[in-house]
């Protein structure tokens, strides 16, 4: 169930143009792997070209859980996402 509701959610995102080309992850076209290779060619760029580059690298993986709710179904509306799936997003984030 949670696939269906992610691909709609995507196709919907997509379609009504609600995240910018750039964007990696969670779509159809960019991957969190593109998103990794952009990222490693454009510091081998910089490196080859003598500038310096600092690297900090963060885990996220609880970062989902620190987020508000409400703050998130409020966004979800905004991108027009229907009130039924808002609502089934909800009853899973809420157990």
């Amino acid at each position: 169930m949670e696939h269906l509701i992610q691909e709609a959610i995507s196709i919907h995102l997509e379609d009504k143009k609600v995240m910018r080309s750039s964007h990696h992850g969670f779509t159809t076209v960019n991957s969190s792997l593109t998103n990794l290779i952009a990222f490693s060619d454009e510091n081998a760029s910089w490196m080859d070209k003598g500038r310096a580059v600092g690297i900090v690298y963060l885990s996220i993986t609880k970062a989902f859980n620190t987020v508000s709710h409400n703050v998130l179904k409020g966004k979800l509306r905004k991108c027009g996402l229907d009130e039924c799936t808002v609502r089934w997003i909800d009853n899973c984030l809420n157990g």
